[in-house]
């Protein structure tokens, strides 16, 4: 198969995985020699084992790395640093990209940048909402939750002796608007003492 046969079967998909490749010809395994060479090419980027896109000058659909984050892991949704950063939460541009996962902890490399993922518990995969990130669908923590998360995967960070912490080292603004029953529901849901002092403390210092 040619590329440009190839790139015509997918041009309408933002990624593409390995196992539409029986959908595509009947010799999967040539295909999966020619896209060995297409990847040299630089007509083909891997993502991760089995998933792909087309390379920056075929693609027609630019997909952002919001929603690359959300397809290199399913289920995840965005959160913690890149959804503070999203909201205006912290001032930082943040260059990894993170995200929430009830799979295990992982991380992946590629030409698009670092995608991380934190692991939480499946009582605690929730909070995220759907909205739209290049025209196309992403899963992105609400601000409260992505608060919550970032709280919880870094309790050890955190001591009620410590309250200027959130100002000064991880310069949280901007919090007027959070809801205060939201940060309390999802804290709850985690089912850890602490994420709840942490929290309630949180509120008290930046929350007025």
């Amino acid at each position: 198969m040619k590329f440009t046969q190839f790139k015509q079967k997918i041009k309408n998909l933002p990624t593409f995985s390995s196992s539409l490749f029986s959908s595509i010809t009947d010799d999967v395994d040539t295909l999966r020699v020619q896209l060995t060479k297409w990847k040299k090419k630089g007509l083909v980027i891997q993502l991760k084992k089995g998933l792909y896109v087309l390379g920056d000058k075929e693609r027609e659909i630019e997909p952002s790395n919001f929603y690359l984050a959300n397809q290199i892991i399913i289920p995840s949704y965005i959160s913690l640093e890149s959804a503070l950063s999203y909201y205006g939460l912290i001032p930082e541009f943040v260059a990894s990209i993170t995200s929430i996962t009830i799979r295990k902890t992982c991380r992946f490399k590629n030409q698009f940048g670092t995608f991380i993922y934190q692991h939480i518990k499946s009582e605690g995969f929730t909070g995220f909402d759907l909205k739209k990130s290049n025209d196309l669908n992403i899963l992105i923590a609400c601000p409260e939750k992505a608060v919550v998360d970032f709280l919880y995967l870094n309790l050890h960070e955190f001591t009620i002796k410590n309250k200027d912490i959130f100002k000064k080292s991880y310069r949280f603004q901007n919090c007027n608007n959070l809801s205060l029953r939201k940060i309390k529901y999802y804290a709850k849901i985690l089912k850890s003492k602490k994420l709840n002092v942490i929290s309630e403390m949180f509120i008290q210092e930046l929350i007025k």
